[in-house]
C-alpha cells in the first residue's frame, strides 16, 4: 500500500496574515475628501443656503443702517467707514463659518444611518482619517461663499483696501476658523445618530459666539462680561483681521496666529474624541 503524503498545513505569510497596514491613509483621505466635495456640489440646496444666508445679512441687516449719518456710525463703530456694509462684511463671513460645521456633522450622521460609515470603518481607513476628511470638507464648503459675498458687497457700493498678501491672510484665517468649528461640531456629534443633534448644538454654540464677538459691533460697546467672552472668541479675531484689511488696509498677523492655534487645538481634541467615540451604532 502506498502511503499518501500528508499535505503540510497552509500557513499565512506575515504579509497576508496581518491587516493591510501597508496601505497609507493618504489615499483614503483623498478619496473621502473628494467625496465630501462632490456631495457639496451635487446638492444645490446646500450651496444655495450657504450663499443666501450671509447675503441676507448684508442685504437686510446691513442696509438697515443706510439712513444713519456716517458721522454717527463712525462714533458708534469706533472707526471711519464708507458704509455699515463695509464694516459688516468681515463679520458676516466670520459668523457664517460657524455654521459650516453643522453640515459636516449632519453628513456624518447621514453616513451612519445609511450604512456608509459602517462600510468605511471596516476598511483599513482610520477614524482619524474619516474625521479629518469631514472637517476639511466642511471648511472647504464654507469658502464657496467668500467670492459671492465680496461680489455682493461691490454691488452695494463697498470699496476695499489691502494688498493681495493681506487678503490671502484673511482668507486663510477664515479657513482656520471654519476648520476649527468643523472639528468641534464633529467631535461633539461623534457618537450620535440623531438627525436633530447638529441643529440643536449649532443653535447652542452659534448664537452666543456670534453676538459676543466683534462681528456685528465693536466689543468696546459691550458690557464687561461680554467683552471677556469676546476676548477669547475666535470669531472676533477673524472679524477683526478681515476688517483691518477691508476698511483700513492693515493686517494684524497675531489674529491669524490665534486662529491657527484655535484650529490646531480643535483638530487635536477632535481627533482624539473621534478615534475613541466615533461609532455607527
Amino acid at each position: 500500500m502506498t502511503e499518501v503524503a500528508e499535505t503540510p498545513p497552509v500557513t499565512l505569510s506575515a504579509a497576508t496574515a496581518r491587516p493591510r497596514a501597508s496601505i497609507g491613509q493618504g489615499s483614503q483621505f483623498v478619496g473621502l475628501y473628494a467625496r465630501e466635495l462632490l456631495r457639496t456640489f451635487r446638492n444645490p440646496w446646500v450651496l444655495v443656503i450657504t450663499i443666501v444666508q450671509p447675503f441676507m445679512w448684508l442685504a437686510f441687516f446691513g442696509s438697515s443702517f443706510a439712513g444713519v449719518p456716517l458721522s454717527a456710525l463712525d462714533v458708534l463703530l469706533h472707526t471711519h467707514i464708507s458704509s455699515y456694509i463695509q464694516f459688516l462684511l468681515p463679520g458676516v463671513l466670520a459668523t457664517s463659518m460657524l455654521s459650516v460645521g453643522m453640515f459636516g456633522a449632519m453628513s456624518t450622521i447621514q453616513d451612519k444611518r445609511f450604512g456608509f460609515m459602517k462600510r468605511i470603518l471596516l476598511t483599513p481607513t482610520s477614524k482619524a482619517t474619516v474625521f479629518l476628511s469631514k472637517a476639511l470638507g466642511s471648511a472647504t464648503r464654507g469658502l464657496v461663499q467668500i467670492p459671492i459675498m465680496i461680489a455682493a458687497a461691490l454691488i452695494f457700493g463697498v470699496r476695499f483696501a489691502g494688498d493681495p498678501l493681506m487678503w490671502a491672510g484673511w482668507i486663510l484665517g477664515l479657513v482656520f476658523l471654519g476648520f476649527g468649528f468643523s472639528c468641534l461640531f464633529l467631535a461633539v456629534t461623534a457618537s450620535s445618530v440623531d438627525w436633530q443633534t447638529p441643529g440643536v448644538i449649532s443653535n447652542f454654540i452659534t448664537m452666543p459666539l456670534m453676538f459676543a464677538s466683534g462681528a456685528l459691533f465693536p466689543s468696546a460697546n459691550f458690557p464687561v462680561w461680554m467683552q471677556d467672552i469676546s476676548a477669547v472668541n475666535p470669531v472676533s479675531y477673524a472679524a477683526l483681521l478681515g476688517r483691518g484689511v477691508v476698511v483700513s488696509g492693515t493686517a494684524d498677523w497675531l489674529y491669524l496666529g490665534y486662529l491657527a492655534l484655535f484650529a490646531a487645538i480643535m483638530l487635536l481634541a477632535g481627533t482624539l474624541v473621534a478615534s475613541r467615540y466615533l461609532k455607527v451604532e
